[in-house]
């Protein structure tokens, strides 16, 4: 197991200091589930809910936190974001939204934390454009699927397939 990157030998919290990293092409895959009521998903399987346009409302929240997750996470670097995006996949069976985001920059860390904010925001948007008529609808489990780029290379969640 490695050591953690963003405390010091000290104990302290620090920001990674990039300054020397090389700059490549980064990309990060997210995914995370939302989960309600057979009643809700039916309500909002074709995207209108009691709010209006439910998933494009939750994409554009989604693109908003992943832009804005070095204002959110502490001890992230604000990045040139070159690419995001969110899309969906509805599962009748379990009346489950899953979201998968998707987020690419050329620079000199990665961007995961912003596929996970874009993800999670997106699934927070879900819920509340449907919590007046389902306050049981569950959030998660939210996880990175696959990165790629930097100096450890391509990491991909065991038993997932990138699915865009």
């Amino acid at each position: 197991m490695g050591k953690l990157s963003h405390v010091d030998s000290d104990g302290n919290a620090r920001m990674v200091d990039v300054t020397l990293k090389k700059e490549t092409e980064r990309e990060a895959v997210a995914r995370g589930a939302v989960t309600m009521s057979r009643q809700t998903y039916d309500l909002i399987r074709g995207g209108q809910g009691p709010k209006g346009d439910i998933f494009t409302v939750a994409k554009i929240a989604g693109i908003m936190a992943a832009k804005k997750t070095h204002e959110l996470i502490p001890l992230c670097h604000p990045l040139a974001i070159t690419h995001i995006d969110v899309a969906y996949d509805l599962d009748d069976q379990q009346h489950r939204v899953t979201i998968t985001s998707t987020v690419r920059t050329k620079g000199q860390t990665g961007v995961e934390m912003e596929a996970m904010t874009c993800a999670a925001v997106a699934g927070l948007t879900i819920y509340d454009m449907c919590k007046a008529v389902d306050k049981g609808i569950e959030l998660g489990p939210f996880y990175l699927v696959q990165k790629s780029g930097g100096k450890s290379g391509t990491y991909t969640r065991k038993g997932t397939k990138k699915k865009v």
